[in-house]
């Protein structure tokens, strides 16, 4: 056999397909010597199933022989030392450790003369023994970097920087250009086509992370491809590795996916250019074959690799399609042309002809090659059970059909995004969105799509409206936006989309506008053209100022549209939602009724000002609001266009509650954006005048000074629009009342009308809102006096109709014995006093008696207004009485429970302001404070002893004696007072000790209490959100009379109500358990004895089974970790933030930990739960999660 024949034939040697094979050495000893050595290593060259783990034990000798004649072959330039070593070895037969050393010496020299080493890396690239027998042999060192941080883990590209051989490191590694790697790659194959495509599946193997390759035979074996990539994938998987380059993170040379899909781009496109994808059609035959059964493979690199291989392909294709079939059809146009010339030339319209068919028969292979791959590939990983996969398949797609609209704009195509419209992973749906956003951009197709809309529009209206995930409802109205555009949506579908204009996410409410505003237009032109015409109405309107607001104008018209579908909408929503969502349950906490919380009307207010110009002008919105509708002639005729105007923009009193609220966000957004124009204005020019600026903020707060006493005496028997009016006073600059020279008269006006407001109203919205338009005049110092004495005004007041309600009755403790005109003035009386107790001191007024003049002979004096409050405490005992009688009684209770609370709040607020002035506070009145103590929670026990478990009045004085017992814990803060240096302040220091005794924990009787409390409400929230609860054998009956029927036929009512029950016992739970976790905190529940940590312990116990809220709420109590102390030497920090301390010594070798500025234990605390969160969520997925790509997967559609 001939040696040449012997090497040709050879692995080996076929691993060099793109250069030939280095000479021989002259030398017959030499020869025969090299030839018996590779007939010695031929049999494991040819070995194609993976070899057993102990061929990683051969012997070093062998391995190193065979090392260094694939270097004698690979290095040309080197014949001249080779022959000379020949020639000495040819003086007498050399053994096998003398032949050892001289490779060793030969190795040596080719080293010095080339330091890059291209012949070894070229060498290891098409190495017949697996990974494992590969660790075991020498291998040199990389040029791309150091050696073991090659090696470093299993989670990086793997190859990416050790492989500096072959079709990869051609592509990623040497900065060749994509187009001139694909060119030698097609030459390569001109040369030899097994060898060729075994350098790009062995790419394809590389790019999914696996070293492992294919061998000639392997390629020219085809019916044996299955069982090849078996093999590979049983020892990928063996190697256990974590990662592959699509989807790693770590950023190692040009992004990869770019690379990747670029090369497959060029490759096409090359073969296209060259004829070979047309001439010879076993190219992408192969390669299909190998790349289809990779994209069916159980390990997910191959699989995700081959899919994005294969689709990348198709999409390269699609392009080759669409640009054979443009020149075809200018070839087709130039025939025509050419035909109907006088005199034909028969020549070209020959060569024409032969072009026109050509053109036809390179389409049908790319087409019938494009079908092939979708119907091998595609349809099955649609499907697949990573996200990542599918989102892939629909991105291409949509591509395709934009690329290729002949072939993928059809129904049978278009169809797979409508399925994948219902996938479980958002962004796999986010990204059918934004495909479909793509389609409907070119308004042509808006034909073809018609059948696709009516087919999935129902579904996507689910989608705008009922999506779990913010973003992809985002995108689906704007979706929707464009298919009503097109004329494909339904009017109902309209509504309903319109509705989201309320919707709790910004990011939805902002993408709604678009849509909803065009839906204001379209009414706005129907009423135009009823009332007459645009240019009638504005000839009627000719000669009304433009400063005069309260004249009508058209804009009227607008706002009028604007109202009503505000309001429709609005109404159609409460049919659905039940108003005790947006109140709360009669007698139930007022929680949820907080000063400047905004409307749904005020935020779809401001979501709608920049699209919406008649909102910007809220001027224009205020004259509107003061015109009198009653005025408008009513025998007037209907052919009269100024009386149709007037008529057609009358409001009722909903729709002004609802511009009310809109008037709000326009004049807080205008003189905000006022501000930051300013602002702006600053950072430009340090100099620039602020003069308009300011002189705009000046006559709004002018204006507005103005218009809210008219409006309040136009709105304010209305509560809901009293409290809109008063909201306007809280944006109010009252800076304009300080400059001198203005009258004062005009801000008391305005104070005037707040306290009438607040005298006036028993309602909460309105208290809250007029208590914090006083609050909000309090806050300028200038104006502070007459402030002041407006807020004293209301005390004096409001203890009067106390005193006035009380006096005369023998037996007030008794419940039930108060009418009900008495009973409703009385808790108004007490609802006020708590809302001024919370932005004012109310000590002084509470532990005042009353004055006595003016009282008959016989009849009771009154006491003081704390004794009175404590005294209607009594009043909480259960008792059968009338429901709207309980409800009254229920809120006296608990508007006197909110007044006392706040009375001790300012108490220990003064005792703190002593203590931390050092000043002695007197122990009769430390005494007096403690009786009151014993007689408030003597009192709140009556509610809790004698009510259900879940009854709001219980609720409501269990949170006011969890308050009540950390309220005192915070004395603890002031047990070090800062003393005077006089001896006074030392002698005070040791006197204030007794007002510590304040500080108590909750006694064990009472946590029983608290824990069958909790212990209901958790319970009744289980119930209605059929959540399983851990049970204990511990556990205490409760007495709760709520029962929850397990009957599963549920209409759709019912299950809608059972739903908003549930959301009103999940605020009682997270309500409850933040007083107990702030109590628990504070040190005066479960701090010690026998009953130690079983509160903390019960909270937790369900801390997995009562939703994100709850655990939200328990994290505070969980315990923090060890900071982690920075030792010297122990290496680098890790960039980006560190919640980390520093260990410092200072001088005198004490050590000092300092916090890092950027994060604090507030942001480890969230950062952890944030973790553990998104663990628990993670072991809640699909099972591709586990293995991370490593283990094998259930593949859908296979």
């Amino acid at each position: 056999m001939d040696l040449s024949d012997d090497n040709s034939s050879t692995p080996r040697a076929a691993a060099n397909g793109y250069a030939p094979a280095s000479a021989l050495a002259n030398d017959d000893n030499a020869t025969n010597r090299r030839k018996s050595v590779r007939v010695v290593k031929k049999p494991k060259l040819f070995v194609q199933e993976p070899p057993v783990p102990m061929r990683a034990k051969r012997k070093r000798a062998e391995a190193q022989v065979e090392d260094d004649a694939s270097g004698m072959e690979d290095n040309p330039d080197e014949d001249d030392d080779e022959g000379e070593d020949e020639d000495e070895e040819s003086e007498g037969e050399a053994d096998v450790e003398e032949l050892k050393e001289k490779r060793r010496k030969n190795a040596a020299k080719r080293k010095a003369k080339a330091p890059s080493k291209p012949a070894a890396k070229r060498a290891r690239k098409t190495r017949a023994a697996p990974a494992l027998a590969a660790k075991k042999t020498p291998v040199p060192k990389s040029t791309n970097g150091p050696t073991p941080k090659a090696r470093r883990g299993r989670a990086k590209q793997i190859g990416s920087s050790e492989s500096g051989e072959g079709l990869y490191a051609e592509v990623f590694l040497r900065g060749k250009t994509l187009d001139g790697v694909a060119a030698e790659w097609m030459s390569a194959y001109q040369r030899s086509e097994a060898e060729a495509m075994r350098d790009i599946v062995n790419f394809v193997l590389r790019s999914a992370g696996c070293e492992l390759e294919v061998t000639v035979h392997d390629i020219e074996d085809q019916d044996n491809v299955t069982g090849k990539l078996s093999d590979l994938q049983d020892e990928y998987q063996a190697q256990k590795i974590t990662d592959y380059p699509l989807v790693s993170k770590m950023k190692l040379g040009p992004p990869f996916r770019a690379t990747l899909t670029g090369f497959i781009k060029s490759l096409i496109f090359t073969a296209h250019a060259s004829s070979v994808l047309y001439n010879d059609l076993a190219l992408i035959e192969n390669f299909q074959v190998w790349v289809t059964t990779m994209s069916s493979s159980a390990i997910r690199p191959f699989r995700h690799t081959a899919t994005v291989v294969s689709l990348a392909a198709v999409s390269t294709l699609c392009e080759v399609a669409s640009e054979i079939a443009e020149g075809t059809a200018r070839s087709l146009r130039q025939l025509e042309s050419e035909k109907k010339k006088a005199r034909v030339n028969k020549g070209r319209v020959g060569a024409l002809q032969e072009k026109v068919d050509e053109g036809g028969q390179k389409r049908e292979t790319v087409e019938g090659t494009i079908k092939d791959i979708f119907d091998t590939v595609f349809v099955h990983r649609y499907r697949d059970v990573d996200p990542k996969i599918r989102a892939e398949c629909v991105q291409a797609l949509g591509h395709w059909i934009i690329t290729l609209p002949e072939l993928f704009f059809e129904g049978q195509y278009l169809r797979y995004l409508g399925w994948v419209l219902s996938d479980t992973s958002p962004p796999t749906r986010l990204e059918v969105i934004k495909q479909l956003q793509k389609l409907f951009k070119n308004q042509n197709n808006a034909g073809g799509l018609r059948h696709f809309i009516e087919r999935f529009r129902s579904r996507l209206v689910e989608m705008a409206t009922r999506d779990a995930d913010a973003g992809v409802r985002a995108s689906t109205v704007e979706l929707l936006d464009s298919i009503r555009e097109a004329g494909m949506l339904e009017p109902n579908d309209v509504d309903t989309v319109g509705r989201l204009i309320f919707d709790s996410e910004s990011r939805v409410r902002k993408a709604v506008v678009g849509f909803f505003a065009e839906n204001i237009n379209d009414l706005y032109d129907s009423k135009v053209d009823e009332i007459g015409g645009e240019e009638a109405i504005e000839d009627v309107l000719v000669g009304d100022g433009d400063e005069d607001f309260e004249n009508p104008r058209i804009a009227w018209v607008k706002l009028k549209c604007l109202v009503e579908v505000l309001n429709s909408y609005d109404s159609e929503d409460r049919e659905e939602l039940p108003s005790q969502i947006e109140r709360g349950p009669p007698g139930g906490s007022d929680v949820l009724v907080a000063a400047g919380v905004e409307s749904r009307f005020s935020l779809a207010a401001q979501a709608l000002y920049e699209r919406i110009p008649e909102i910007r002008e809220w001027e224009t919105l205020a004259g509107y609001l003061l015109f009198d509708h009653s005025s408008t002639s009513q025998g007037g005729s209907d052919d009269d266009v100024e009386t149709a105007l007037k008529n057609a923009c009358k409001l009722d009193e909903k729709e002004e509650v609802i511009l009310l609220e809109v008037l709000n966000a326009a004049v807080r957004l205008s003189l905000m954006r006022s501000d930051e124009q300013e602002t702006a204005k600053r950072g430009r020019k340090k100099k620039a005048p602020k003069r308009d600026s300011l002189e705009h903020q000046e006559t709004a707060a002018r204006h507005l000074a103005q218009l809210i006493p008219r409006l309040l005496n136009k709105f304010g028997a209305v509560p809901d629009a009293a409290s809109a009016v008063l909201r306007l006073e809280h944006v109010l600059n009252l800076d304009v009342f300080q400059e001198p020279g203005q009258e004062s008269g005009a801000y008391s006006s305005l104070l005037d009308n707040i306290n009438k407001q607040f005298m006036t109203h028993g309602d909460q919205a309105v208290l809250v809102e007029a208590s914090a338009a006083l609050l909000h005049a309090r806050s300028f110092e200038e104006l502070e006096e007459v402030t002041e004495g407006k807020v004293q005004s209301l005390w004096e007041d409001t203890v009067s109709t106390l005193h006035s309600l009380v006096r005369g009755k023998k037996d007030f403790s008794v419940r039930g014995n108060l009418s009900v005109n008495v009973l409703t003035g009385l808790s108004n009386t007490v609802r006020r006093l708590g809302n001024l107790a919370s932005i004012s001191d109310c000590v002084e007024v509470f532990e005042k008696p009353p004055a006595a003049t003016g009282r008959k002979k016989g009849a009771p004096v009154s006491e003081e207004p704390l004794k009175v409050l404590l005294t209607i405490l009594s009043r909480a005992g259960w008792k059968n009485e009338a429901e709207d009688i309980g409800e009254l009684e229920n809120e006296l209770v608990m508007g006197a429970m909110k007044s006392v609370l706040f009375y001790f709040m300012w108490k220990v607020r003064a005792l703190q302001e002593k203590l931390a002035e050092g000043e002695e506070v007197a122990d009769v009145d430390i005494d007096q404070l403690q009786d009151w103590r014993e007689d408030l929670i003597s009192k709140l026990l009556i509610s809790i002893q004698s009510r259900p478990g879940t009854d709001n009045l219980r609720l409501a004085a269990t949170g006011t004696l969890l308050d009540f017992y950390t309220l005192f814990a915070t004395l603890r803060q002031s047990q070090k007072p800062n003393l005077r240096p006089d001896t006074d302040g030392v002698e005070a220091a040791g006197n204030n000790e007794h007002v510590f005794t304040l500080i108590q924990e909750i006694a064990p009787d009472l946590q029983v209490l608290l824990t069958n409390t909790y212990t209901a409400v958790e319970k009744a929230y289980a119930r209605k959100s059929r959540r399983t609860l851990e049970q204990a054998e511990d556990d205490e009956p409760i007495d709760d009379e709520e029962q929850e029927s397990d009957d599963e036929d549920e209409d759709e009512d019912a299950i809608r109500e059972r739903q908003n029950q549930a959301l009103l016992q999940e605020q009682k739970l997270c309500e409850l358990t933040g007083k107990i976790v702030l109590a628990v905190i504070a040190r005066v529940l479960d701090a010690s004895g026998p009953e130690e940590g079983k509160m903390r312990e019960r909270l937790m116990r369900n801390r997995g089974r009562l939703g994100a809220n709850y655990k939200e709420v328990v994290g505070y109590l969980e315990e923090k970790k060890p900071r982690k102390e920075k030792r010297p030497g122990g290496g680098k920090k890790a960039a980006g933030k560190s919640d980390e301390r520093i260990v410092e010594e200072d001088e005198e070798g004490d050590v000092v930990m300092e916090e890092l500025e950027e994060d604090g234990a507030e942001d480890l605390r969230r950062r952890e739960l944030d973790v553990e969160i998104m663990d628990i969520d993670g072991g809640g997925r699909e099972d591709e999660e586990e293995d991370g790509g490593g283990g094998e997967d259930e593949i859908m559609g296979d």
